[in-house]
């Protein structure tokens, strides 16, 4: 298989990046993206080696009864969707599939995935836009990164946003025409607006705006351009001066409106800052959280560990369920909103917040709590990277009655859920399968449909205990 050869075949199976996979007769696997299962396609090799090739998809030469057209004008060049070329259907059974499969594949575990919770809207779902702005050889773009990429897709909308992307974009541009400020430069590593980061919380919109540097210049003119699009906002300048892909820095400065907004869940008044993390699908958030507390099982007499509790909304939910409370999280300005949450809840006595990695301190709190309690849950919520091994060995050690486990990555959630089952076991720094006996069964795995059009996928898994 060499590279630019054009080539045929039919879809047998979908990747886990939503791609189509055909296994040529030469035993190589061929990730076409944009194809559906059983479509015959037309392909052009552009990356290969002995086993693997990456490809573009020339032509589709028998189509699936489940594709249909993307809405974006965009798609397929920006990065941010994968799926909108399947029925919302086919991306639901797209993303169960591809839990199965990394539960069977990572960890050995044949496991039911039950059907799929949808999001209410297809489109206009996110309410959280991030986009970089760059200073290129064809002058400045305001837009998306393409996939795998630091090439800038220029837009000026995002079906997927809710209200308010269109005329954000327009403001950002306007206000690089109107100001001459400069843009940032990745080859020259020069240049101040490098990226704006914008939340949608009820009817305001807090704006970050990411520079190179420690002021904003112009402020004034972009302040006055957001007034004519939006009622309330409030604006932050992000000092990142790093030569890295991350987007955010740690310094905050309020240029313009309100350190905060409220908003509210389950009766749970809450501040939303502008580094606070929200799951970015409101309507399929409430019925995460909905599920998160039914599975749980709560009564007077439990304990919750809410690790990964970020700025306390869920821990916030449970305390209401349960004894009490106690949310564990690394973030300093997420844990001081956890506490001014607690404290406008009347939930200071019943919850708690610790500022710290949880892998250090959780052992510690699981251990206390299990001399006290035997009703003990923990939630996990990490980040993409999974849990921390010494998280997993202390709840392996202490047994908790529960586990509720929240995951963005299916392939860290497989890995965490076979340590927590004994499906897999360490030898040596290797992670080996493993058919020993376990302290937890896996009551459900549940999908919920936080990112329609993308091949992310939220899930809910749900342990308890052996008796």
């Amino acid at each position: 298989m060499k590279k630019n050869e054009i080539l045929k075949g039919t879809i047998s199976s979908i990747g886990y990046n939503g791609e189509g996979i055909v296994k040529s007769e030469c035993g190589t696997v061929c990730f076409v993206p944009f194809a559906l299962l059983n479509e015959e396609v037309s392909f052009k090799v552009l990356k290969a080696n002995k086993n693997i090739a990456y490809c573009k998809l020339e032509k589709v030469l028998s189509s699936s009864k489940d594709r249909t057209e993307p809405l974006c004008p965009v798609f397929k060049k920006c990065g941010g969707c994968q799926l909108q070329h399947a029925s919302y259907k086919e991306q639901l059974r797209i993303k169960s599939n591809i839990i199965k499969d990394c539960f069977y594949k990572i960890a050995g575990i044949n496991v039911n995935v039950e059907p799929a919770v949808t999001s209410d809207n297809e489109y206009g779902y996110r309410n959280k836009i991030q986009f970089p702005i760059r200073n290129t050889k064809n002058g400045n773009v305001v837009g998306f990164f393409a996939e795998n990429s630091h090439r800038i897709i220029d837009v000026n909308e995002c079906p997927i946003q809710i209200d308010g992307a269109k005329d954000l974009i327009y403001c950002f541009k306007k206000f690089i025409l109107d100001s001459g400020i400069s843009c940032y430069n990745e080859e020259t590593k020069k240049g101040l607006l490098r990226h704006v980061v914008a939340r949608n919380i009820g009817n305001a919109i807090s704006i970050i705006v990411v520079v190179n540097g420690k002021v904003l210049k112009h402020q004034e003119t972009l302040v006055e351009i957001l007034k004519s699009k939006f009622s309330e906002f409030s604006l932050f300048v992000n000092e990142n001066t790093s030569d890295s892909n991350v987007i955010l820095g740690s310094k905050y400065t309020k240029i313009y409106g309100s350190d905060y907004y409220y908003s509210q869940d389950f009766g749970i008044k809450y501040p939303v800052m502008c580094q606070s993390f929200m799951q970015v699908n409101n309507s399929v958030k409430q019925k995460l959280y909905s599920a998160v507390l039914n599975n749980a099982c709560l009564n007077e007499n439990a304990v919750v560990i809410d690790a990964y509790s970020g700025a306390g909304v869920m821990t916030a939910m449970l305390a209401k369920k349960a004894n009490k409370a106690i949310g564990i999280e690394i973030v300093k300005e997420a844990v001081e909103s956890a506490n001014l949450l607690a404290k406008e809840n009347g939930l200071e006595d019943k919850m708690t917040n610790i500022c710290a990695p949880c892998e250090e301190v959780l052992p510690d709190i699981i251990s206390k709590e299990s001399l006290n309690s035997k009703e003990v849950v923990v939630v996990l919520d990490p980040p993409r990277k999974g849990c921390d091994t010494n998280v997993l060995n202390a709840i392996l050690k202490e047994k908790p009655m529960r586990v509720i486990y929240v995951s963005c990555s299916p392939q860290t959630l497989a890995r965490d859920i076979g340590i927590l089952t004994n499906r897999l076991v360490y030898s040596g720094n290797q992670l080996v399968k493993n058919e020993g006996e376990s302290i937890y069964k896996i009551e459900s795995i549940t999908p919920f449909d936080m990112f329609p059009h993308t091949k992310h996928i939220e899930t809910l898994v749900c342990l308890c205990k052996k008796a």
